[in-house]
């Protein structure tokens, strides 16, 4: 069990550059974050902020730390909780419960790590807060998580990464043997692949998935059959796939007596794999032919607007190597192409245009645009007109969990 660090080592943790470039790409966007003072728990305005993005970025860590060793990585880690989660285990900053917005609950995976590793009741509180806003959040009559309060009866792929990942490492930490828990969370995937599949008919078809729907038809930009979006916006569809992977990798690790008094579990693998083996060969299919690399909009690839993006292509990387790793899907699924190759390809890209050194020793991190919302129109015109960003985490992160996947390669 590892040790929290006393207070007195945080002013060493944010160096002021990263003296020589490493070897790994992995640990060079870490390293470079760390050094800007990113992921850390705080807002830019150097607020408290319970923050998604700090969570992915969290993850990362932990897997660098359990990789290297280097306790720089689990430090920064119980640094930027230490911003959000006071001794008694309350959760603060800018988290609000009964907002019950999903976002916020994807720093939980973050919460029971530091509890498995230090043993620091405070964790755990954090954690069951999350537990019990889940129990409480409000869903559609199916049984859909709605993504926020004020987006009723909508349920967005984003959530599912944000929720359902800590739902499951809870109940695998907490409660193994909770059919309920487990069937709940079967239902989540399930529900939001159904709902948001494109049909072999629906214009510029991929075969993947729309951003979200709304249950309702209430949305302007819902669908007349199942409520849906009008285009596969590349971010969202990125967290599904890594939310399938790393639901995955939770079953994986449950002792052999817990996952074996639990039928229910063996329900949401056989879901999350078959759900898996349907979109990865499509992702690949999805790439620009000429690039390799993915659209903003992957409804509408080459229209005049539409451009190659840094997150959504990262978080593909990611998954489809973690995937054909793991044994969850063959590498050639199809008879058509590698899965890794088609990531290769990508990752050269990714590389080769928006990982830029500078004269510091850090990278800085391109392509990654800021935000994409189902709170306006959800068109083509909408997610082409939002802004790109310097050293976005979102993008930086999954560029650190897609190279970790490409190192090992």
């Amino acid at each position: 069990m590892l040790r929290p660090p006393s207070a007195l080592f945080t002013l060493s943790l944010v160096l002021p550059l990263v003296a020589a470039r490493p070897s790994s790409n992995a640990v060079w966007a870490a390293d470079s974050a760390i050094a800007r003072g990113q992921g850390n728990g705080l807002s830019s305005s150097g607020t408290p902020t319970v923050s998604y993005e700090h969570g992915v970025f969290q993850t990362g860590l932990r897997r660098l730390f359990e990789s290297t060793g280097n306790r720089t990585y689990f430090d920064y880690i119980v640094q930027g909780v230490g911003e959000i989660v006071a001794d008694d285990g309350s959760v603060g900053g800018d988290y609000v419960f009964d907002q019950f917005s999903l976002d916020p609950v994807r720093t939980g995976p973050t919460f029971l790590y530091l509890y498995e590793q230090t043993g620091l009741a405070k964790y755990k509180t954090a954690a069951d807060t999350f537990r019990r806003q889940l129990d409480e959040h409000p869903r559609t009559a199916e049984g859909q998580f709605w993504h926020k309060l004020r987006y009723p009866n909508q349920g967005w792929l984003d959530g599912i990464y944000m929720g359902s990942l800590f739902y499951a490492q809870y109940t695998a930490m907490f409660e193994p043997t909770n059919d309920t828990a487990w069937a709940d969370i079967t239902a989540q995937f399930q529900l939001m692949f159904t709902n948001t599949l494109q049909n072999a008919t629906a214009p510029n078809t991929t075969g993947l998935l729309y951003h979200g729907y709304d249950f309702s038809h209430a949305a302007s930009w819902a669908s007349p059959d199942r409520g849906h979006s009008p285009e596969v916006w590349d971010r969202a569809l990125g967290w599904y796939a890594m939310a399938l992977v790393d639901v995955l990798d939770v079953l994986a690790a449950l002792p052999a007596s817990a996952a074996s008094a639990s039928a229910s579990t063996d329900t949401l693998r056989r879901t999350l794999l078959a759900i898996l083996r349907v979109l990865l060969p499509r992702v690949r299919a999805g790439a620009d032919a000429a690039r390799g690399v993915w659209w903003l909009v992957l409804t509408q690839p080459a229209r005049a607007g539409n451009y190659f993006e840094s997150s959504g292509a990262a978080m593909f990387v990611y998954a489809l190597l973690r995937a054909v790793r793991m044994g969850y899907v063959a590498d050639d699924p199809d008879g058509v192409g590698s899965l890794v190759e088609a990531a290769r390809r990508a990752y050269a890209y990714i590389v080769d245009h928006w990982v830029v050194g500078g004269a510091d020793g850090t990278m800085a991190w391109e392509g990654t645009v800021v935000v994409g919302s189902l709170d306006t129109t959800g068109d083509f015109d909408y997610y082409i007109s939002q802004p790109v960003d310097l050293n976005d985490l979102k993008g930086l992160a999954a560029f650190v969990l897609a190279s970790m996947e490409f190192e090992r390669l």
